[in-house]
């Protein structure tokens, strides 16, 4: 007998003594590169997305935001006119598709979906052309092309093209090779009741909160699509569990000046947000959606009675990192590459300008905000009226919100503010736009039914808060 063969038995009976009651729970045979498989790749998807890496002296950001930026920085400093391209060739696709689609294999269906696009998708490109050209090329209206409209959605754009390509290629170590099941066995019987979602959903929440919220929507959308999540788990997971990232809360919290209270600011989030997840899951739209899969499904948390809680976690862990193939990974990357690129990009773009200028030049959102301002006067609000809008423009982007709210308010205003600009979660520009491209049940009309239940919900615990304890 070789080493190799030596070595494998060893471990073999190490784990299995450690990890199962009995060698019948394996549904096949196992060996020493299924082990590492999920040892090794689980180990490098957990410390790229969720490793807090201390980068610049007390400030945390994750490996994979690190590798983020460092790509995002080399794009926009060697290939300035990718953005313009992708956007550009993304509309010139969708207007022809209004005319012509060609007939493609098989295995290129998923291209010509993603090319040629409805008459509205199509429109959303043709203004995203628009806006980049506005903003490149410095023509068209100043108020188009300004830092604060089309600059600000051109700017996210540019990181976007990173993010495409490092989350693409570095998700399949978090999601195909074992974690994702070993950790969703042992969390099921806390995560189920709670929230009425498959344990696994606990990864995607560490993920929001060491990356960022739309890192841990597309891990939703891919587990979805991939036949991990039912529609409806999808939708609650998307909606309630994709909080944004701890150094997105410094930002937000710097912006109003409320640093000094960060950890409170943080906490009271979190539990806000857990409060709602336990809620929204349980009342209409969430509650609504109906509990199919895309294709078959492919989870199973349920625990035999043969086996221990961790022995299972283990067999079904062991049994993902053997069906992992690192062809197929790159394979099903590059299609999410595409996708975010020539799909999202224009939505982001299209949508956020449109949303920005709707708040910044119109007076429409201060006289649709005058029910939220005599609903905040409810609880003693200071200015109540003055930060009406800033508790609904969160539905086009997060950091607005911030942005608008007057600095001479008082400390417990700016708070709550703060806090509710954060636990709202759903915002067009990023997280509502991949949420509706993903197909999950939630439409334009059920996001905002949600957005607004969550802040309705939050507004008088957040007031009691920033008063009380401020």
């Amino acid at each position: 007998m070789n080493n190799g063969g030596i070595v494998s038995i060893v471990l073999r009976g190490i784990v299995m003594k450690d990890f199962l009651d009995n060698e019948k729970n394996l549904k096949s045979e196992y060996n020493i590169i299924h082990i590492i498989k999920f040892f090794g790749c689980s180990i490098f998807g957990g410390f790229m997305f969720l490793y807090p890496w201390d980068t610049t002296g007390g400030s945390y950001n994750t490996a994979l935001s690190v590798l983020t930026d460092l790509l995002d920085h080399a794009v926009q400093e060697n290939v300035p006119w990718l953005l313009p391209l992708i956007v550009i060739f993304s509309g010139l696709s969708a207007v022809l598709g209004c005319f012509w689609k060609p007939t493609l294999p098989n295995r290129l269906a998923w291209l010509v979906e993603l090319l040629f696009v409805s008459k509205v998708y199509t429109l959303t490109r043709l203004i995203a052309v628009g806006v980049i050209v506005s903003v490149c090329f410095g023509v068209g209206p100043e108020v188009v092309r300004s830092d604060d409209v089309g600059g600000s959605m051109v700017s996210l754009a540019q990181t976007l093209i990173a993010i495409a390509v490092t989350l693409s290629f570095i998700l399949p170590f978090l999601t195909e090779c074992g974690i994702m099941e070993f950790m969703g066995i042992l969390f099921k019987p806390l995560i189920r009741p709670l929230f009425r979602v498959p344990g696994r959903a606990s990864v995607d929440l560490i993920a929001s909160w060491l990356a960022s919220s739309n890192t841990a929507v597309l891990i939703t959308g891919n587990q979805y699509q991939s036949g991990y999540y039912s529609k409806r788990e999808a939708a609650a997971i998307m909606t309630n569990f994709s909080l944004v990232s701890i150094p997105f809360c410094m930002v937000i919290a710097e912006t109003l000046h409320v640093t000094n209270h960060f950890l409170l600011l943080y906490g009271s989030v979190t539990a806000i947000g857990l409060l709602l997840a336990m809620i929204e899951v349980r009342i209409p739209p969430l509650s609504s959606i109906d509990d199919s899969y895309c294709g078959t499904k492919n989870i199973n948390e349920e625990v035999p009675q043969a086996s221990t809680l961790l022995g299972w976690a283990w067999v079904a862990a062991i049994e993902r990192a053997k069906k992992f193939s690192f062809g197929q990974a790159f394979n099903t990357a590059s299609k999410m590459t595409i996708g975010i690129l020539m799909d999202l990009i224009p939505i982001v773009i299209a949508w956020g300008t449109l949303g920005t200028l709707l708040v910044n030049e119109t007076g429409i959102m201060q006289w649709l905000s005058y029910p939220m301002g005599v609903y905040m006067s409810l609880f003693g609000i200071e200015g109540a009226y003055q930060i009406a809008p800033a508790t609904l423009v969160g539905f086009i982007d997060m950091f607005i919100p911030a942005l608008i709210t007057p600095a001479y308010l008082g400390e417990p205003t700016r708070f709550l503010v703060a806090g509710l600009s954060l636990v709202q979660i759903i915002y067009l520009t990023e997280v509502g736009s991949i949420i509706v491209k993903s197909k999950v049940g939630l439409d334009m009309k059920r996001l905002f039914v949600i957005f607004l239940e969550r802040t309705l919900i939050a507004l008088p615990i957040l007031a009691f808060i920033s008063k009380t304890l401020l």
